[in-house]
């Protein structure tokens, strides 16, 4: 059955290589960011006491339109940062998700966490790219590749000194898509392709079947402290959101409200243990 992921697929290709026209390799890897060391989102994920949320900016999203379309990416972003959020993502698709590489490279010049680039990956070039405008790590989607697709694609990333977060939706493109040498974090999209529902039995189901040598994330359909402290119970330790916070005509105010709550809920449990 088609989805969505293969409407976009199909015209990320035909972008990518309308854009290596514009901007060869030999051009990207001129930017100041090549020879800067990356920051590492499994540190920051990992760190004791931080909330564990990467917050994203996301404009709008093919099964819900326009979200947030003038959200400022410098006053977003920044204070995605300074409420708390331990990385952020930015969406650089602007077909489907009104995005732009230089809302990355604009939150880069802004943040000092770091910043992953959330795109639909499906050729190295794009892994450069990311390199260049100031990301610290790649999505790769399992649903869009090959297990020989991302062993190169990540090992590149890994090369250029970026981390790796590989997406899964089930088990299957789970079991088949591990990969210790190409991938540093799995993530669970709790989001069904077919019907776009959304359900955190998925991360729940899903959260043994992950090696513990991967930092584990849950992505989407989360927007409380409450659904974060039943997560961290079975092993994640990263919380992907977008349109909780951009749904709100401040997005970085939404972020700080939810890292207080799940400030005063570690306070509890901490309490309790």
């Amino acid at each position: 059955m088609s989805t969505i992921l293969d409407t976009i697929v199909a015209h990320k290709r035909k972008e990518v290589a309308s854009r290596r026209e514009l901007v060869p390799v030999k051009l990207l890897e001129t930017s100041l960011y090549f020879k800067s060391q990356p920051l590492s989102l499994r540190k920051y994920l990992l760190r004791e006491g931080g909330s564990g949320l990467i917050a994203e900016f996301k404009r709008k999203s093919p099964s819900k339109g326009w979200i947030n379309q003038y959200a400022p990416v410098e006053r977003t972003t920044l204070g995605y940062m300074q409420a708390g959020a331990a990385a952020l993502s930015i969406l650089t698709d602007t077909e489907f998700f009104g995005g732009k590489s230089e809302d990355l490279t604009t939150a880069r010049r802004f943040n000092f966490c770091p910043i992953l680039r959330k795109d639909f990956v499906v050729d190295e070039y794009q892994i450069l790219e990311a390199k260049s405008m100031g990301a610290d790590a790649v999505l790769l989607i399992a649903a869009v590749l090959t297990p020989q697709e991302i062993d190169t694609l990540g090992r590149l990333a890994r090369s250029l000194g970026l981390e790796v977060l590989l997406e899964v939706h089930d088990g299957e493109e789970l079991a088949r898509s591990i990969n210790a040498e190409a991938v540093d974090l799995i993530g669970v999209n709790n989001r069904n392709l077919h019907d776009f529902s959304l359900s955190l039995d998925t991360s729940m189901t899903l959260a043994e079947a992950i090696p513990n040598e991967f930092v584990k994330v849950s992505e989407s359909g989360i927007s409380t402290a409450s659904a974060i402290g039943q997560l961290r119970e079975v092993g994640y330790r990263g919380f992907l959101l977008g349109e909780a916070f951009m749904r709100h005509a401040r997005p970085e105010r939404a972020c700080a409200a939810l890292v207080q709550e799940i400030a005063a809920l570690s306070k509890v449990e901490s309490v309790v243990a």
